[in-house]
C-alpha cells in the first residue's frame, strides 16, 4: 500500500468514533495491550505525561510539548481527532509521523487488525506509541481520547498525569452525573504518580482525592498553586500576569493562544511545570516562557479562537459542549465586534439543545453539517436552534455556509465558526488567509 490506500485502509477497515460514535468505543484495555504486546511494548520505552478533562486537555497537551520543547528534550506528542491530516494526531518536535512510518506500521499489524478487530483509536494509540519508542523520543505527552480509565492510552505509566476539568460531555459512555464522570478521568492517576487537577469543583474533587488516596499518589489542585493577576491581549497574543500562592512575585507569561479560557490552562500547566521541576527535570523558567510563547506555532495546535482573517474577522473554535461553548461566550463579550455570525455545524450525540441555550442571542446564525455520519443534519440543527430564538439559513458545506457569511458580513463584524470538532476540519483556512 502507498500512504492513501493505506489511510482509506484505516477510515474504511477499522471502526472510527469520530465517524459512528459510541459503537466504535472499546470498553476495555485488551485489544490495546494485545497490539503493543505484539510489538515488544514501546510504551515502556520512553517516558510520559498523561493529559485528561473534558475541555482544555489538547491545549494544555500542546503548552506542555512546547515547553519540554524549548527545554531541549525530543518530545512526542499525541493528540486527538486530526483537523485535517491524519498525521497531526502523531508528532515529534512538532512534526508529524511521517507518511512511511504510517504505512509500514499499518501493514505490519494487518495480522493482528485481523485477529483483533480494534477500532481505529487503539491502532493508532499502539502506532504512536512505536514511533515514540523507534525515534527514540526522551517524553511524549500523551492525550487521552475518551475518558480515562478505559481509553486506549491509560496503558502507560506517566511521570505525571494532568486532569484539567470536569463537564457535561460524552454522558452515554461515562455517565450521567459529574462525579461519575471525574470516576472515569480519575482512572489515570496511578500509584504513587503525581496528579494536577485544573479547575477545583465541589462535586468532583472528593472522588480526586479519594482514587488519590486510593493510589497514594500526591495531589495538586493547580490554583492552590498559581493565581492569574489578569490579562491583556498585545499585538495579537495574550499576556497572563500570574503570581505563585503565598507570594507576590508576578510574572507575566505571553501566549499564541490567544482565548481567554487559556488562562485557565495555563495555571494547569504551571503546576504541572512545578511538578516535573521537583521530580529532577530540568525546566528553566526562561525556556517554559519561550514554551508557552509559541506553543500554537511549535506545536501545529489549531482551532483555539484562531484567527483565520482580520477583514472582518474571521475565527474558527472547536468548542463544541456546554462548558465550551459558556467559555466561547465569555469570549465573544470581550472581543470588540459590530454584528456577530456564527456558522454552526453539530454532531447528533452531543447535548445539542443544552449548547444552543447557550448560544448568543442577536448573532446571525449559519447552519451546516461536516461530512461525517454523525453530524446533525443542517436543517435539522436549524430547527433546532430556530426554537431558541436563534435563526438563520441552512447550508450543506462549511464553504457554502461561509461563503454567504462573508458576503453579508461588513469589516468591523465577527464570524465564528463553532459547534464541531469536525468541521472546523473541513475548513480550509489557506482559502481565506489570501485575502487578509
Amino acid at each position: 500500500m502507498n500512504y492513501a490506500e493505506t489511510i482509506s485502509y484505516l477510515y474504511e477497515r477499522l471502526p472510527m468514533f469520530s465517524r459512528i460514535g459510541a459503537q466504535a468505543y472499546k470498553k476495555d484495555l485488551h485489544n490495546t495491550l494485545e497490539l503493543c504486546e505484539t510489538i515488544g511494548n514501546p510504551h515502556r520505552k520512553f517516558r510520559s505525561m498523561h493529559i485528561a478533562g473534558t475541555n482544555g486537555k489538547g491545549s494544555v497537551s500542546h503548552m506542555l510539548s512546547s515547553i519540554l520543547m524549548a527545554c531541549g528534550y525530543k518530545t512526542g506528542l499525541y493528540t486527538s481527532p486530526h483537523l485535517r491530516d491524519f498525521r497531526e494526531r502523531i508528532r515529534i518536535n512538532g512534526q508529524m509521523v511521517t507518511e512511511d512510518f504510517v504505512t509500514r506500521f499499518t501493514e505490519r499489524m494487518l495480522p493482528e487488525i485481523d485477529r483483533l478487530e480494534p477500532s481505529f483509536f487503539e491502532i493508532t494509540v499502539a502506532m504512536a506509541f512505536e514511533y515514540f519508542a523507534e525515534e527514540l523520543v526522551d517524553v511524549a505527552v500523551i492525550e487521552t481520547g475518551l475518558g480515562g480509565r478505559l481509553d486506549s492510552t491509560n496503558i502507560i505509566t506517566p511521570e505525571l498525569s494532568v486532569i484539567t476539568n470536569i463537564g457535561w460531555d460524552h454522558m452515554n459512555i461515562l455517565g450521567d452525573t459529574l462525579p461519575k464522570i471525574a470516576a472515569e478521568k480519575a482512572g489515570i492517576i496511578k500509584p504513587g504518580i503525581p496528579a494536577v487537577i485544573g479547575e477545583y469543583d465541589p462535586h468532583t474533587a472528593p472522588v480526586f482525592i479519594e482514587k488519590a488516596q486510593q493510589e497514594e499518589a500526591p495531589l495538586i489542585f493547580a490554583e492552590d498553586s498559581w493565581k492569574a493577576a489578569g490579562y491583556r491581549h498585545e499585538n495579537g497574543q495574550l499576556v497572563v500576569d500570574v503570581y505563585k500562592a503565598g507570594t507576590e512575585e508576578m510574572l507575566a507569561c505571553t501566549l499564541d493562544l490567544s482565548g481567554i479560557y487559556q488562562v485557565k490552562n495555563l495555571l494547569t500547566v504551571l503546576a504541572a511545570v512545578d511538578q516535573l521541576r521537583e521530580a529532577g527535570w530540568n525546566l528553566p523558567s526562561a525556556n517554559v516562557l519561550t514554551g508557552l510563547s509559541n506553543a500554537g506555532r511549535r506545536t501545529g495546535l489549531r482551532g483555539r479562537w484562531e484567527l483565520i482573517r482580520s477583514n472582518p474577522r474571521l475565527i474558527v473554535d472547536v468548542a463544541h459542549n456546554p462548558p465550551g461553548m459558556q467559555l466561547l461566550r465569555e469570549q465573544i463579550s470581550v472581543t470588540p465586534h459590530r454584528q456577530l455570525h456564527i456558522v454552526l455545524g453539530m454532531v447528533k450525540d452531543k447535548d445539542v439543545d443544552a449548547v444552543l441555550a447557550l448560544l448568543p442571542d442577536g448573532a446571525l446564525y449559519y447552519f451546516t453539517r461536516a461530512g461525517i455520519p454523525r453530524a446533525m443534519p443542517e436543517d435539522e440543527l436549524a430547527a433546532r436552534a430556530g426554537l431558541f430564538g436563534h435563526n438563520g439559513n441552512a447550508y450543506p458545506h462549511i464553504d457554502e455556509a461561509l461563503d454567504a457569511a462573508l458576503a453579508r458580513a461588513d469589516k468591523d463584524d465577527l464570524i465564528l465558526i463553532c459547534g464541531s470538532v469536525f468541521l472546523a476540519g473541513e475548513l480550509d483556512p489557506d482559502r481565506y488567509r489570501d485575502q487578509i
